[in-house]
């Protein structure tokens, strides 16, 4: 993350030329080479100070990320355990929008977490196309690095005005809490309903390539898809590239697959406005995936504003776009961006961590997305609370970094759970609320069955 007002200078300047006054004149070298040193001395040369505004804004974003750092015994303010913080030199860098071979990536869950800590993010979101199954795997591997989960997914979807011509596919992300979604088989059902038709989508664009004389045989796209990944477009790209079809997959899109394009179809996807809607509903954050894809952004923007959008992505590798900047002032949407990492290589792609959000951009999603989650995990320990089935314990554990271990693991009460899970999902005076200490006091008397453990990773 680089906080909005750190500036760097951009000039290296190596002329030596002083003016004498005696009206020799300069060479025209010497005279561009002292200009670029008063352009420089101009500008400061350093980084300027964070505004107080920013200062508060990055010090808030950083007792978030490092909410599960234990307290050190040797690091005491007047006698006081101060939790480990960062150093003010330190970057938070926020990934938001990112993808596994759970979907159409190409790095396991643990690779892409290991890649993004090689990367110095420290917070990530995965972000698959319409699955979620590749977080706990993501959760597991982060706890190893240091690095903070935000279970997240990208939901393919539908605009559809009343102009059937307008008609285009927008992509929505949404972003849970620690503890995931609740009503999370609800969500479950209508994620496994876009990946139905996603094979039915990618057999539909493989008879449309064998009708343009590109023989192009199904078992080869399920192969690179791999066991259990409902395939995309890229899938189906790569695999026209091993045929030798096309050069590489930028050519695919760009010759046949691209929106609309003569290999290009659609699956089941549902109306933009029920998956915002959804994401709503079960806890979520719901923000417009790359709005600078569509065709026609203002209308959709202003439909999913009233569906309850939260924010659009803004930032890119390549800075902040105004006019996305300017879209989402003018509706009040929050200002997100990622690299919507495959790690496909080459230069075409942006690195993960690449996406510099300033502080106060983390702080207004932050300041929006706590309250949301805060109810999202006050309601799935309810649901525990009133009915501590196994199945519910599973949801609880399924997202937070914790396995339950079946065997001789010594047994836990259902306040151990909540205990430890809300340390790691919750601040101090979000988790000492009335609401949790009365569900506390329900699983006090709730034993973890028989035989089962829990593992916090």
């Amino acid at each position: 993350m680089v906080d909005d007002g750190f500036v760097n200078a951009s000039s290296n300047c190596n002329g030596n030329g002083n003016g004498n006054g005696n009206g020799n004149q300069e060479s025209p070298r010497k005279t561009k080479d002292i200009n670029k040193k008063k352009k420089k001395k101009k500008r400061g040369g350093s980084k300027k100070k964070m505004t107080v505004e920013q200062t508060l804004a990055s010090k808030s974003v950083s007792e978030w990320v490092y909410l599960d750092r234990k307290l050190v015994a040797d690091d005491f303010d007047f006698g006081v355990h101060k939790t480990v913080m960062m150093r003010r030199e330190d970057k938070v860098v926020f990934e938001l929008h990112t993808h596994s071979k759970f979907s159409d990536g190409f790095l396991s869950p643990s690779k892409l977490v290991e890649r993004a800590h090689g990367n110095g993010v420290k917070v990530l979101a995965l972000t698959d196309h319409d699955t979620m199954s590749g977080i706990p795997e993501a959760t597991e591997a982060a706890r190893r690095f240091g690095i903070k989960i935000i279970p997240g997914v990208e939901i393919s979807t539908m605009f559809s005005p009343r102009n059937p011509e307008a008609e285009e596919p927008v992509h929505i992300l949404a972003y849970y809490s620690s503890g995931g979604p609740t009503r999370s088989d609800e969500l479950e059902k209508f994620l496994a309903n876009i990946r139905d038709g996603r094979y039915l989508r990618a057999k539909d664009m493989v008879l449309k390539l064998n009708k343009l004389k590109l023989p192009l045989k199904w078992e080869h796209v399920t192969r690179i898809t791999g066991k259990g990944v409902a395939p995309g477009r890229l899938h189906v790209a790569r695999a026209m590239v091993e045929a030798g079809y096309v050069e590489n997959l930028k050519q695919a899109f760009a010759r046949y697959l691209y929106d609309g394009g003569p290999a290009y179809s659609t699956g089941n996807e549902p109306l933009v406005e029920e998956a915002v809607q959804l994401i709503c509903e079960t806890g979520g954050v719901a923000v417009l995936a790359h709005p600078w894809a569509l065709k026609n952004p203002v209308a959709i923007i202003q439909r999913l504003k009233d569906a309850g959008l939260h924010g659009m992505e803004v930032y890119r590798s390549d800075g902040k776009l105004a006019v996305y900047s300017d879209l989402a002032d003018a509706y009040g949407l929050l200002k997100l961006g990622g690299s919507d990492y495959h790690g496909r290589g080459g230069n075409s792609e942006s690195e993960l961590g690449s996406v510099n959000l300033p502080a106060i951009a983390l702080h207004d999603f932050l300041k929006v997305a706590r309250p949301i989650w805060y109810g999202a995990i006050k309601d799935i320990f309810e649901r525990y609370a009133e009915e501590p089935s196994d199945s519910n314990l599973a949801r609880i554990t399924k997202f937070g970094g914790t396995k339950i271990l079946k065997g001789n693991s010594p047994m836990s009460c259902g306040k151990d759970l909540i205990d430890r899970c809300l340390s790691l999902w919750l601040t101090t005076e979000e988790r000492q609320t009335a609401e949790f200490e009365a569900i506390k006091i329900k699983l006090s008397c709730v034993t973890i069955n028989q035989g089962v453990g829990l593992a916090f990773l």
